[in-house]
């Protein structure tokens, strides 16, 4: 379905997750992918809060391809709440999420090829959360805020957007009972149906799209939940 021959794409945290899967997506159809990731890989481990690491990683990937095509910005912030997080974590968190995501796009913006694209990956926390989850849900909600303000500033030359993830499950385990049947799409998602869009959004096919937030949640956002309707019930603490 896609041909990403001679395309080099770049993926932050490729090394586990859905970041695998975006790897062994962009291989399938041919791009040359050039990870980094705190965890073992065949490009580039490092620490993606260190600002000099993300330089010498920059410049390893232009002195070996000249270009990219693609920047997916997918490395997963560190998840803390204020009753037990610190402010070197909440800090850290937003480095990974937020720092890192505008300070590789700066970086490779003088490399970006013709049709480049830049995906984010953001979360369903951009919009709902659960108690004691601040450091992740700013960041993903910082991200989200981030891609329209570069497809903004980059207009012409990188398409910009973000995909929000639900409950994707890396270890593709099959739920069933009510972890599958509380989602409108009837299950848990998977790396796939994540990787699929980005190579979606990355492709011609969606070269008239830009500045978006796509959620791929199984639907679990639009549902309205009310204690006593059509079967939901709150059971107090």
């Amino acid at each position: 379905m896609f041909d990403f021959k001679n395309k080099v794409a770049v993926v932050t945290g490729g090394a586990r997750g859905i970041g695998k899967c975006i790897c062994e997506q962009f291989r399938k159809a041919g791009a040359e992918v050039c990870v980094i990731d705190l965890f073992d890989n065949d490009f580039f481990e490092g620490d993606l809060s260190d600002k000099n690491t993300l330089e010498v990683f920059a410049q390893k990937v232009i002195e070996k391809y000249g270009h990219i095509d693609y920047l997916i910005n997918n490395a997963a912030p560190l998840m803390c709440g204020i009753n037990d997080g610190s402010y070197e974590d909440f800090e850290y968190a937003l480095k990974v999420g937020v720092t890192a995501p505008f300070y590789l796009s700066k970086l490779f913006s003088p490399y970006f090829a013709n049709g480049a694209s830049i995906v984010n990956i953001s979360s369903s926390r951009d919009r709902m959360s659960q108690p004691n989850t601040e450091s992740y849900t700013a960041a993903k909600g910082g991200i989200s805020a981030l891609t329209h303000a570069l497809s903004v500033s980059l207009a012409g030359r990188v398409r910009v957007n973000s995909i929000s993830p639900g409950w994707i499950d890396n270890s593709y385990k099959v739920y069933e009972g009510p972890d599958a049947v509380q989602q409108p799409a009837g299950r848990v998602g998977n790396p796939p149906d994540i990787a699929n869009m980005v190579l979606y959004l990355c492709s011609d096919m969606a070269g008239f799209i830009t500045g978006e937030n796509i959620c791929i949640d199984g639907g679990m956002t639009k549902q309205m939940i009310y204690h006593g309707d059509y079967g939901w019930k709150l059971e107090e603490k």
